[in-house]
């Protein structure tokens, strides 16, 4: 499916001015104005956010490790595929086994570079790249300081039920899970790599998020 800009000049705004609203540790705020397809004008508010990776740690038994974690703007605790920020220059793969290590405790002897995913499309620049891990490892977890969680294994059935049920509505885990549901059913193949645990294979290029031209 082709979704290049240039084939559909018909759908794309053009940005003509950027204001910053905000700056925070992790996320900038901004507000364009933009030229519409129709020639009108519009404004545009948006965050940019540095990127993430998730990490979906295949178990030998066939389950998969998830963690629970409160998450404030929510005010409630959250089921989760590990995850974390990309630190500037960072690579996609370096960052997926930092996070799993620091949240886990597990490192992997292969990893497996699934694709991208865009959680809120219509008011972030957030790109997240989903990777699958495997032949863990246990080990300590190396959690930052303030950060607090508790790691667990699921079957792939209970982890069907939870999304099923509501008790799963994280959007990048729901789509995780999706990706390993087409994995296990062979129907999405995954190109494995072996790695000295230390990210001495090919990632992906660190990614910057794009916006709009003024």
């Amino acid at each position: 499916m082709n979704l290049d800009n240039a084939d559909f000049p018909h759908l794309v705004e053009v940005g003509t001015h950027r204001k910053p609203l905000a700056q925070g540790h992790m996320l900038k705020a901004f507000q364009d104005n933009i030229r519409l397809p129709d020639g009108t004008a519009a404004t545009r508010e948006y965050l940019v956010h540095p990127g993430a990776v998730m990490v979906i740690p295949l178990l030998d038994d066939g389950g998969v490790l998830l963690e629970r974690q409160y998450r404030y703007p929510m005010g409630r605790v959250m089921v989760e595929f590990p995850a974390g920020k990309l630190d500037a220059g960072e690579h996609s793969l370096l960052c997926a086994q930092r996070e799993l290590l620091e949240e886990t405790g597990y490192t992997a002897r292969e990893w497996a570079y699934a694709g991208t995913i865009h959680p809120v499309i219509s008011y972030s620049t957030e790109h997240i790249d989903v990777w699958f891990a495997r032949q863990l490892l246990p080990g300590a977890s190396r959690l930052d300081a303030g950060e607090f969680l508790e790691v667990f294994s699921s079957t792939f059935d209970e982890l069907m039920l939870a999304c099923q049920s509501g008790a799963v509505t994280d959007a990048k885990t729901l789509t995780g899970a999706f990706w390993w549901q087409n994995v296990l059913s062979g129907r999405w193949v995954l190109n494995w790599a072996g790695c000295d645990l230390s990210g001495h294979v090919a990632p992906p290029g660190p990614r910057v998020p794009s916006i709009g031209p003024v």
